[in-house]
Order: structure tokens, then C-alpha cells, then sequence
């Protein structure tokens, strides 16, 4: 009995999320693959702005201590 409940509240759920046309394993391993894909680009956005960041910094600070020691003359 307890059985049966659970299987028509699965299906009852899976039609509510509207993937009760029997390709719900499908249906979720491609959700997962997508979200898997997400944390993937967002790991590799981060691992590529923290140097791009640091180096502009790094840029920047050369940059200004080469005009503060005027090694930038304007002959």
C-alpha cells in the first residue's frame, strides 16, 4: 500500500514538473549534465579573472612608479 502511495506521488510529481512522458531519467541526467557544465564555466571564469586581475594590477603599479620616477621624459 505504502508502495503504491509513493509510486503515484512520483508520478503525480513528475507530471507537475512535466517529464511524465516516461523519459524522466533521461530528462534528469541532462539537467544534471547542464548543471554540471554551469559549475564547470564558472569555475574557469573565476580561475581566469583572479590572474587577468592580478596582472592589471601589477600593470597599473609599474605603470605609475615608472611616471613617478619620471622615466617618461617628454624630450
Amino acid at each position: 500500500m505504502i508502495n503504491k502511495a509513493v509510486t503515484r506521488g512520483v508520478e503525480r510529481a513528475f507530471a507537475e514538473l512535466g517529464i511524465a512522458n516516461g523519459h524522466a531519467a533521461c530528462d534528469i541526467r541532462d539537467l544534471h549534465s547542464l548543471m554540471e557544465a554551469i559549475r564547470t564555466a564558472r569555475r574557469t571564469f573565476w580561475q581566469t579573472s583572479y590572474p587577468l586581475f592580478t596582472t592589471g594590477l601589477i600593470l597599473c603599479l609599474m605603470a605609475g612608479i615608472a611616471l613617478k620616477l619620471k622615466l617618461f621624459k617628454g624630450d
